[in-house]
């Protein structure tokens, strides 16, 4: 075994959207488990856009700490025990990703039993798409249903748990021609919305002509906007992120303002809710079972992109900023 291992730690706090040179990689000896502690030898692990919050220090409400100059990235990752008190080979998922090795408490490590056919399936966000879509916006069959950010870990999700909830129509919102391609040849949407072509509100009128039903939201700002006034009766919206306000130069992923029309959600009796994981801890098993059963079946997909190598991993925030991600994005070691 090595003397030590790779990790990525923040460098600066960046000013403005995170560039590569706010992050380093950097070598450590490599840890050693202490008692209650597994030694896990890392195989995947998520970038996710949360990220940009706790790195631009607003983290009011948020369940994760803050991350400061100098600390390692953290977040969910699936590897392999070395050592420890679980069974050495135990594929485990774990919260201390962006690094090779790491040592979680066994209580923080959950094993993978094989309900799912691969483990790296287990870094989906499918759980999130699937509480909002079944706990707070309750599609039904014949539903026409709007998600924003299609294209990310949760919206690539989402479209198909829709359709699979007995959705009649999935459109979504992306910022690219390509993108927009992939979701509807791949995923199975029936239209998309291009972000920046034309007014959202226009686009939606066209493809949505009957109006919306259920809108899972990921964006927040005017498409947030858009998609309330193309809401139908009844309609309800699910609101499980706020990439407009992570993704922003001009703020620190702490805030997402939007403009909503209150006259026509209450005329219209519109509902709209977060979703927040740990006001529904039945979810997660139930999604699991579900998204095994869908898998094998060839029901659902799991579409990310893969960054390789720790070489890449300092980037890979960056460039999941930039949009130049399909699905989750996941860092192979």
């Amino acid at each position: 075994m090595n003397a030590t291992h790779r990790l990525v730690r923040l460098t600066r706090r960046p000013e403005g959207l995170p560039t590569p040179d706010d992050f380093a990689l950097a070598h450590a000896p490599l840890p050693r488990p202490e008692a209650g502690q597994v030694l896990v030898r890392n195989t995947h692990f998520l970038v996710f856009p949360g990220l940009r919050t706790l790195i631009g220090g607003e983290t009011r409400d948020v369940p994760l700490p803050a991350l400061h100059p100098g600390d390692t990235l953290f977040g969910p990752a699936v590897g392999e025990v070395v050592e420890g008190p679980l069974e050495k080979g135990q594929l485990v998922l774990h919260l201390q990703g962006w690094r090779e090795y790491a040592t979680p408490a066994a209580a923080e490590c959950r094993p993978l039993d094989g309900t799912l056919p691969d483990a790296v399936a287990h870094l989906a966000q499918g759980s999130v798409a699937y509480g909002a879509l079944t706990r707070l916006a309750h599609v039904h069959e014949g539903d026409t249903v709007f998600v924003t950010g299609a294209a990310g870990a949760v919206g690539t999700m989402a479209g198909q748990i829709a359709r699979l909830l007995g959705a009649a129509r999935v459109v979504g919102s992306t910022g690219s021609p390509d993108k927009a391609e992939r979701l509807e040849r791949e995923l199975g949407y029936d239209a998309t919305v291009l972000r920046g072509a034309a007014p959202i509100d226009g686009q939606l009128a066209q493809v949505a002509p009957d109006g919306i039903d259920v809108v899972l939201d990921t964006v927040g700002g005017a498409q947030l906007t858009a998609a309330v006034n193309a809401a139908n009766r009844g309609a309800r919206v699910a609101l499980v992120g706020a990439l407009d306000g992570q993704l922003s130069p001009d703020r620190a992923g702490g805030s997402a303002p939007a403009v909503l029309d209150t006259y026509r959600m209450l005329t219209r009796g519109i509902t709209i809710a977060g979703y927040s994981g740990t006001d529904h801890p039945d979810v997660e098993t139930e999604w699991e079972a579900r998204f095994g059963e869908w898998l094998r079946a060839g029901a659902i997909r799991f579409p990310y992109t893969p960054v390789p190598g720790m070489e890449h991993a300092p980037g890979a925030l960056p460039q999941l900023i930039a949009g130049r991600s399909f699905g989750a994005s996941i860092v192979e070691l």
